[in-house]
């Protein structure tokens, strides 16, 4: 079965987004195009004219920015009031059940939703679902097994998913780090086949990271990722879907 893909590097501005298409079928993926948003090119309009090209097969789209809050957090705010001491410890408080996961097992700390200026692109990144649910009159939900029917989305965290993978990311998001970037790019189509171009390499990554989320959806659909325990937590903060690297 072919399973169109759809990965997106969230920011708060549309210019700063990254977006990339591509496909897996019969445990090959292939990326077919690449792009950055712009204030008239909206991530939205751009995603929406994707998924309405094949709405046959099933659509993953991947996205890189929380999509929950730290259960703690919301619990200890509800009834808080200034100057009121809280005493959930901070880790508990700020990190999410799987951002202390991915650190124990692959050694990467994802920005604190609760504390990080990330919580604005975690902001930004529910209300590119919100728009999308609207413009395809779908309900988009957080795909949590291998049933992969209709149009879902997940999670991912890029640097993350270049470590389980054991790929050197040094350097690779700095604005002079064309080199770095093309490195990585040289050990990612070993693992899929980029059959495009990727945008604004001499000074940004963010179309690469878009790219990344398509290997996080390689790793999802090979079965090769960290599950997720069952418990309501984690639904409701959410999961970081990254290969797991004993996986082989």
């Amino acid at each position: 079965m072919k399973v169109n893909l759809i990965g997106v590097d969230c920011a708060t501005a549309p210019n700063n987004v990254g977006l990339a298409l591509g496909s897996y079928s019969d445990g090959r993926t292939v990326v077919e195009a690449a792009c950055l948003g712009t204030p008239t090119a909206l991530p939205e309009d751009i995603v929406t004219e994707w998924v309405r090209r094949d709405q046959d097969n099933p659509t993953l789209i991947a996205l890189d920015a929380p999509l929950g809050w730290p259960a703690p957090l919301a619990d200890a705010l509800q009834c808080h009031r200034a100057g009121q001491n809280i005493s959930t410890p901070a880790h508990d408080l700020f990190r999410r059940r799987t951002d202390r996961k991915v650190r124990e097992t692959i050694g990467k700390q994802s920005l604190d939703v609760g504390a990080d200026r990330i919580a604005r692109t975690a902001y930004a990144a529910l209300k590119l679902l919100e728009n999308l649910r609207q413009r395809l009159n779908e309900t988009i939900p957080l795909a949590w097994d291998r049933d992969i029917s209709g149009l879902k989305a997940i999670e991912v965290y890029p640097a993350a998913t270049l470590a389980a993978h054991g790929i050197d990311a040094t350097g690779y998001r700095a604005k002079n780090g064309r080199s770095e970037r093309e490195r990585v790019i040289a050990k990612v189509s070993l693992i899929m086949d980029i059959d495009t171009d990727i945008p604004a390499l001499d000074t940004r990554s963010d179309g690469l990271d878009a790219v990344i989320c398509l290997l996080a959806l390689h790793d999802f659909l090979s079965h090769s990722v960290l599950l997720p325990p069952e418990e309501a937590l984690v639904e409701r903060e959410g999961w970081i879907w990254v290969r797991d690297p004993f996986a082989d």
